[in-house]
């Protein structure tokens, strides 16, 4: 098996890889096609010289011809993990390797620029807006000899957060491995899998005739509380025709405070405080991206993270607004 690693700086690249080598795994880098290059010229191995020298060898070679000369060193019978895949062509040469996968590794900007600033190399920018200005050079190029990790993290097969611990990132590895080839499957869940697929459970307890929506609420990885969408406790269920909305099956988006029913997350939130219990510092597992309503509840419940399914088909306020007050935000697609 050969995976690709594409992502922006400071994403987790190198993290990942080096665990994937205490799996067996032997790396290789494009970069380091280009220091070989650099250190050949008796030149400065800093970050604009590497970008410098790695357009200018796809222009005098070829956009894929970083990629071509990682596989002139790769053997045959070995598992190979692939660093610093920036262009599309690069993949697209890659991908005529049996098993090939391409993984972009992500994570939010301002994660990203403190990881930076913690490894203290001294040719790294030094303030937020330089990070943010070097990165946009790097996205995006109608040049196909240039970078382009926009283009690039678009061919990926696979998708791996990692705005937390090392110790979270290996988690999700394993459990991408096991994806990609049987023979990694870890005999267990991770614990964001394993909360998730509960979440999914308690969303079949859901009465609402329009949309199965559940949470679940962990606090030092113990469940302390569940929800499900549904009308309030002790009134005629949704299914029942307890919601004159639901079961009009109004347009979705519409009438919303017509509704009778309390959504999963609300009904998680409410039922900690029913029985006294907090739920400040907890994560907060979701089927759907909450709502604006839900998020405004998260927020003041003193949730510090949502992990949610699949996205809410109700527009980005949530998100903007949660990414405010400052509550980590994450997507994590369950079967």
């Amino acid at each position: 098996m050969i995976i690709g690693l594409t992502g922006k700086n400071c994403a987790g690249k190198g993290t990942t890889a080096e665990y994937l080598t205490r799996k067996g795994f032997y790396y290789l880098s494009l970069s380091d096609i280009i220091r070989e290059e650099l250190v050949a010229e008796n030149g400065m191995l800093t970050r604009e010289n590497l970008i410098e020298k790695g357009n200018d060898l796809r222009k005098k070679f070829g956009p894929g011809v970083l990629a071509t000369k990682i596989k002139a060193k790769m053997e045959k019978d070995r598992n190979y993990v692939v660093d610093s895949i920036r262009n599309p062509f690069e993949v697209k040469e890659l991908q005529e390797l049996e098993n090939f996968f391409l993984i972009h590794i992500t994570a939010e900007p301002e994660v990203r620029f403190e990881r930076m600033k913690e490894r203290g190399r001294e040719s790294d920018p030094k303030t937020y807006d330089a990070f943010l200005h070097i990165e946009k050079l790097e996205e995006k190029n109608a040049d196909n000899t240039k970078q382009n990790l926009q283009e690039t993290s678009k061919m990926a097969v696979k998708i791996l957060e990692n705005n937390g611990t090392k110790k979270e990132l290996y988690e999700r590895v394993d459990y991408l491995l096991g994806e990609l080839n049987e023979q990694y499957r870890p005999d267990r869940p991770t614990w964001d899998n394993y909360f998730m697929n509960i979440a999914k459970e308690v969303a079949s307890r859901s009465n609402c005739i329009k949309r199965k929506v559940a949470a679940v609420i962990v606090k030092d990885k113990r469940i302390i509380s569940t929800g499900y969408n549904g009308t309030p406790r002790g009134t005629k269920n949704c299914n029942e025709g307890g919601c004159p909305r639901c079961n009009a099956f109004t347009e979705s988006g519409k009438n919303l405070d017509e509704c009778f029913c309390s959504h999963g997350e609300e009904n998680a939130i409410v039922q900690a405080a029913y029985h006294g219990v907090s739920v400040k510092g907890g994560t907060i597992y979701t089927t759907f991206s909450p709502c604006l309503y839900c998020t405004r509840m998260i927020i003041n419940s003193g949730i510090e993270e949502v992990v949610y399914n699949s996205k809410y088909p109700m527009g980005d306020s949530p998100f903007k607004l949660l990414k405010e007050a400052g509550i980590k935000v994450r997507s994590l697609e369950v079967d």
